[in-house]
């Protein structure tokens, strides 16, 4: 594949999260502008920003390669994402535009609409644009930045199972919206705490610390997402 040259850190860090590089595997510079057919310049200037990530990690005689999470160090991902959600929701109840709204409501609506129809795929894609739009209407740009990194990380680290009800994870949506809406900060903080609360207790780890699932390997025919973000 060819992909433009800034585009190849979010490559990379799509692969490492798709599990097309594997926990701990080494990251040569050669193979990876050969697979996606750049330079090496931008390969180097994207391991140092997924190092800087923590996705990778560099290792005497072995060079860069792909980070082993810990067990504690998935466990305070969620936690840090508990504690970011709710600022985030709070910040977007003083901060957010009717173009942001307009958004929220129309993802609650199809949401509710696809829980209602049991199309799960459709709902985690919906469950991610709206967190996504949410953080973007707190008009911070790091708090965005911060956010977007946990949720690349805990997908990476992390299967999801469906909710036994997805209205009620929808219908929660809705009520954040209603307060972001009111200009209600802490409303929006206190169900977007309680939404995260509740939503974390479905995630599984997808790895046993020190080893690689192999149902987390896919073959080299991942789809490369090169537009970026932002689950």
């Amino acid at each position: 594949m060819r992909i433009p040259a800034h585009s190849v850190c979010t490559a990379i860090r799509d692969d490492i999260v798709s599990g097309v590089h594997e926990r701990g595997g080494r990251l040569t510079e050669e193979l990876l502008a050969r697979r996606y057919g750049v330079s090496r310049v931008p390969v180097r200037e994207a391991l140092r920003t997924l190092e800087a990530e923590g996705f990778v990690v560099t290792r005497r005689h072995a060079g860069a390669c792909v980070a082993e999470p810990t067990e504690q160090e998935a466990a305070d991902l969620l936690e840090m994402r508990m504690l970011l959600e709710p600022l985030a929701a709070s910040r977007a109840a003083q901060r957010r535009t009717e173009a942001h709204l307009k958004v929220l409501r129309g993802l609650v609506r199809l949401g509710q609409e696809r829980a209602r129809k049991g199309s799960s795929e459709d709902l985690r894609s919906l469950g991610g644009w709206f967190h996504e739009t949410l953080t973007q209407a707190s008009g911070s740009p790091a708090l965005t930045s911060m956010l977007t990194q946990l949720r690349h990380k805990i997908e990476w680290m992390y299967a999801v199972d469906m909710p036994a009800d997805p209205a009620e994870s929808w219908t929660e949506h809705g009520a954040i919206v209603d307060a972001v809406a009111r200009g209600d900060s802490e409303r929006a903080r206190a169900v977007t705490a309680l939404h995260t609360e509740r939503s974390s207790a479905a995630h599984r780890l997808r790895f046993t610390p020190g080893a690689v699932r192999a149902d987390r390997v896919r073959t080299s025919q991942h789809a490369v997402n090169v537009t970026g973000l932002q689950h």
